[in-house]
């Protein structure tokens, strides 16, 4: 499997052609174990307030595109907050 920064900087170029391990790797890395990982879905736990939870799905052996931009903007959204525009 590809390291972290390259699949995120696919994730990012190209969210449609994402393979769901690439995914869940890139969501273990940045949000920790999956809280849960029932059937076709994980759900990850963000630490911040708000909306704290990344819901990514199994389609096939591949991600869905609109949960693969949720994954790059929770990932963004402490960097942006620390000033560290991606």
């Amino acid at each position: 499997m590809p390291a972290i920064p390259k699949i995120v900087d696919a994730m990012r170029r190209s969210p449609r052609s994402v393979r769901y391990a690439d995914l869940f790797k890139v969501c273990e890395h940045y949000f920790g174990q999956a809280r849960s990982s029932a059937s076709s879905h994980a759900v990850f736990k963000t630490p911040w307030a708000g909306d704290p939870r990344v819901n990514i799905q199994n389609d096939h052996g591949k991600a869905k595109e609109y949960q693969v931009r949720q994954v790059v903007a929770a990932i963004r959204k402490p960097e942006e907050s620390n000033g560290n525009e991606a």
